[in-house]
Parts: C-alpha cells; structure tokens; sequence
C-alpha cells in the first residue's frame, strides 16, 4: 500500500455527524470512508469523461447506431488470416 499523507478537511456538521455514525456502524474510521468516496467518485469522472469521449467520437465519424460502429469497424479494421479468437 502507497504511504498516506495526512489532510485536513472542513465538513458541514451534518455530513461530519453522518460520516462519524456511518465509520461506527461499518467499523472503520472517518478518513477510511472519506478516502474511499474519494476514490469512487474519481473513478466515476474518469468513466464519465470516457463516455463523453466517446459520444464526441461517434457524432464526429456520424456514428448514430450499433450498427453504424459495427460497419464502421469492418471497413477500418485490417483483415487478418486464420481463426477468429
């Protein structure tokens, strides 16, 4: 595991109230649950550029259907010999 660095932080006293009761009931602490909304939610941005990314991809080729991609895909990709995998 990567070293950690310590971090401060302000939260609504709600939100630390809910976070503190949610860190009792789950047996870890505040700063575990933290760090892994943290995580959830950079991944969730990552995969929501990457989506984003690919509808700007599809408007720009016209790609409006699967169907659209799949002939898209047979004219752009080389052939290759033998078995398909």
């Amino acid at each position: 595991m990567a070293a950690t660095k310590p971090m401060t932080i302000s939260l609504p006293a709600d939100l630390l109230r809910e976070t503190q009761r949610l860190a009792s009931v789950e047996a870890t602490t505040p700063a575990k649950l933290v760090e892994l909304a943290l995580r959830q939610y950079l991944t969730s941005r990552r995969w929501q550029r990457l989506r984003q990314w690919g509808a700007d991809t599809a408007k720009r080729l016209g790609l409006k259907s699967e169907a659209d991609l799949e002939r898209f895909l047979r004219r752009t990709r080389p052939r290759t010999r033998g078995r398909r995998r």
